[in-house]
């Protein structure tokens, strides 16, 4: 019989992993709130230790050309081993306390594309 992981209610509308993990700064497992934006990127890298840094595209609008231009916005996060997100995986991030001198979010989930 299999040990059921126990896994801390986040108040965001996510899916648990199903991996228990001992990091501290794991919203899941550890002592981190989610609090603030939540936001959809891509993965970009993932060269530092247990940090990915994820890429947002969006749109802004030029009013002096009345037109569109594509903006790009690169945030590191922290990446817990219990979702142990990859190059190319597009992830869900949620704002948190400082967790580093650069990282201020924490990836919560993957999401299926």
């Amino acid at each position: 019989m299999a040990e059921e992981v126990k896994v801390k209610n986040i108040g965001l509308d996510v899916k648990a992993p199903e991996v228990a993990c001992s990091d501290g700064k794991c919203p899941f497992h550890g002592s981190v709130s989610v609090r603030g934006a939540l936001v959809e990127g891509v993965v970009v890298s993932s060269k530092m230790t247990r940090t990915v840094v994820v890429q947002i595209d969006y749109v802004h609008y030029v009013p002096k050309y009345k037109r569109y231009e594509r903006r790009k916005s690169r945030i590191p996060a922290h990446n817990p081993p219990c979702i142990g997100a990859g190059v190319g995986d597009r992830v869900k991030i949620g704002e948190t306390r400082p967790l580093s001198k650069t990282v201020h979010f924490v990836v919560v989930e993957k999401v299926a594309v």
